[in-house]
């Protein structure tokens, strides 16, 4: 591969902006620096980045790109594609696909296809179930993100509720421990109070009235009491309420095992947006109310609350207008996950370099991804470029999920992706993917 400079942008990275440039060789940074770049003797290509963010690539912790068994929805081509699109250049798959991804060769299959296919760099979490323990202590900490536990409602046969296997599963993991935390009981009782209240009338509104704060808190709080317990590497996944933020240390994430996240779309709708966009944001854990978001937010900026992901699970038009009883959960975000929380950055939220923390230096750091995650010499050169001021409107003709539509329809950007580089390859730019450009398999410090 060739050079390629960046230069006169603002680079972004490490809690700091400077103008400057970046100087990409094959598929590593080899420098990075402010001012002018002075090399008279260099050759290659020149990006003109004036005016312009350079940021590190976006590392998405978790997704849901739908290969195998639901790819009508999405899949691992199509899904990676609006991902670079969006600026993610790495991201964690998820488990509960068809079939689920509970052992080794499942994994593996999914590993095949991403090398295959994939856009964007790529691993995947091994799903826990109540009879896989043999299966998680094989786990490889230096070529597997993760193993992910359902602690609520979840797809086939993933919901853990064996309270043996769960202590298990907490005490002997040799990897992170990633949970989707909503209590499966108080959901239940919640779903038979309204179906014999409203039978098929209920609206998307009562969403987060079903799967109530006090569901996502209580389990939250059993996953940090097992991870207590027996000091394991938890990080609770999409948190959605205040009262989960009681559970968290505001501290470094340095100094943290347990963790947690917290997706752009709840930082970004409340449930006053129901009456506009109803299924089209039901997700779970629900959409909940502003003070909620307010908290989130806020939790960013004082250091309780450590990432910034997607939970991107798309589902088809036809799918999200069914009736809300019928209307599965979940919808497509790894396209404009970056630029909402740009966007968060105009509207005086944050700050550009708090949101590269949060989605490019705190995944990285929390799941030790080797050599990535920021814009340093010697780094993986996953590199994207940013207009600031490219006013721009989200419509199904520049959407590039399988499935065709974004709860983001109508909302006008004023922060437009340019350009995407994934190891040094200039696969984004300005519209247009190079479709042969493919991710390499993350791999962990750890």
């Amino acid at each position: 591969m060739s050079k390629t400079l960046i230069e006169h942008g603002t680079i972004v990275n490490d809690g700091v902006s400077f103008k400057g440039y970046l100087l990409i060789d094959g598929d590593r940074i080899a420098a990075v620096g402010e001012g002018d770049f002075t090399d008279a003797d260099f050759y290659g290509t020149r990006i003109d980045a004036g005016g312009k963010l350079v940021i590190p690539g976006v590392i998405d912790d978790q997704v849901h790109f739908r290969e195998p068994g639901l790819t009508w929805k999405g899949d691992i081509t199509t899904e990676s594609a609006a991902a670079v699109a969006g600026g993610v250049t790495s991201y964690m798959e998820m488990p509960n696909t068809k079939p689920p991804a509970t052992d080794e060769s499942g994994l593996e299959w999914k590993y095949d296809r991403a090398a295959e296919t994939s856009a964007a760099n790529y691993s995947f979490y091994l799903g826990a179930t109540n009879e896989n323990l043999k299966e998680i202590r094989r786990i490889d900490p230096h070529t597997v993100c993760g193993v992910k536990v359902f602690m609520g409602s979840s797809t086939g046969n993933m919901l853990v509720d064996d309270q043996k296997t769960l202590s298990a599963i907490f005490a002997e993991s040799p990897v992170i421990i990633a949970t989707h935390c909503e209590d499966e009981a108080i959901i239940r009782e919640n779903i038979a109070t309204f179906r014999s209240r409203y039978g098929d009338n209920v609206e998307p509104y009562m969403h987060p009235i079903i799967r109530n704060a006090e569901a996502c808190y209580r389990s939250s709080a059993h996953a940090v009491e097992l991870a207590d317990k027996y000091g394991s590497d938890l990080h609770v996944l999409h948190l959605s309420t205040a009262l989960e933020l009681t559970l968290f240390d505001a501290k470094p994430l340095t100094e943290k095992k347990i963790t947690n996240e917290i997706c752009a779309h709840h930082l970004w709708f409340s449930d006053e947006d129901y009456a506009a966009k109803g299924n089209f944001i039901k997700w779970n854990p629900a959409v909940k109310s502003a003070a909620d978001r307010q908290a989130l937010r806020e939790a960013l900026l004082n250091g309780k609350a450590d990432v910034v992901a997607t939970d991107h699970a798309p589902h088809t038009l036809e799918e999200k207008q069914k009736p809300y009883w019928e209307c599965p959960s979940g919808g497509p975000l790894v396209q404009h996950s970056l630029v909402t929380m740009l966007e968060l950055t105009r509207q005086g939220v944050f700050t550009p370099e708090k949101v590269v923390e949060k989605m490019c230096h705190a995944p990285a750091q929390r799941f030790k991804v080797k050599e990535r995650g920021y814009l340093c010499k010697g780094f993986f050169a996953d590199v994207v470029i940013v207009d600031p001021a490219a006013t721009w409107t989200v419509e199904k003709s520049n959407v590039r999920y399988k499935c065709g539509w974004s709860p983001f329809e109508g909302y006008e950007f004023t922060h437009k992706i340019l350009h995407t580089f994934v190891n040094g390859q200039h696969i984004y730019n300005n519209g247009e993917i190079d479709a042969t450009v493919r991710g390499r398999r993350l791999e962990f410090d750890r």
